[in-house]
């Protein structure tokens, strides 16, 4: 587990040989240790082995779609024999919360929500059309989110950003959830989100937030809800 939380709003990412963190530009708060910062860049980074590249692979993607957030990579130095290190990231004040992948399900986050992640994961930018057709693209585009999201897959740690904390609600057949689209944070599984309006269609996409907008979330899995209806 290299991505191990320290209290609310820190983590700390635990490096070894081979074994590299990518997180977001800024958020590095100090480390220990024989530690290398670079630039992120779709092509990966020198000295780093395909493992590590992996989670590379959707950043020029991201750029097109508009949700390129800068990332780092933070890698043991030198030659890295029997090296290691430690680096403690947050960012802004805000909580952060460490997801545990375990290869079977995505997880689905907007981009400026990811704080730092297992290199080895692999990310992807996906048109809210596929998660819903059309109403998935009106879902972004009616609560803000954008059309595109990012997709983080494979197995290992990935550290989340929310206002106020965020916590877990279990998804089942026949049990969907509603949640504020303020207060969504992402999902974990195969779960179908739609946009509900509690009034009239020309009344929610006047207000374009508060209650009258709500996101229909139906399947299995996980959605993971923060404790505030602030947006970054």
């Amino acid at each position: 587990m290299p991505i191990e939380k320290v209290n609310s709003k820190v983590v700390k990412a635990v490096l070894t040989p081979g074994r590299a963190v990518l997180a977001r530009r800024g958020a590095m708060l100090f480390y220990t240790g024989d530690v290398q910062f670079q630039p992120h860049s779709a092509g990966g980074a020198p000295g780093m082995g395909m493992g590590g590249m992996a989670g590379m692979a959707g950043m020029a993607g991201r750029a097109m779609a508009g949700e390129n957030v800068p990332m780092m990579v933070a890698q043991v130095g030198g030659s890295g024999a029997g090296g290691g290190g430690e680096v403690h990231y947050g960012h802004a004040g805000l909580h952060v919360q460490v997801i545990q992948l375990d290869g079977s399900m995505n997880l689905s986050v907007e981009a400026d929500r990811l704080l730092a992640h297992d290199a080895h994961l692999q990310t992807s930018i996906v048109f809210l059309g596929q998660q819903g057709g059309i109403r998935g693209a009106v879902r972004g585009a009616v609560t803000g989110q954008g059309l595109f999201t990012t997709q983080v897959s494979g197995q290992g740690s990935v550290a989340v950003l929310s206002h106020g904390g965020s916590f877990e609600i279990a998804v089942g057949q026949g049990r969907p959830v509603v949640v504020d689209p303020q207060a969504y944070v992402g999902h974990v599984g195969n779960l179908r989100v739609d946009v509900s309006a509690s009034v009239g269609w020309r009344e929610a996409v006047g207000k374009g937030s508060g209650e009258a907008i709500q996101l229909k979330i139906s399947g299995q899995g996980t959605v993971f809800v923060q404790a505030s209806e602030q947006k970054f």
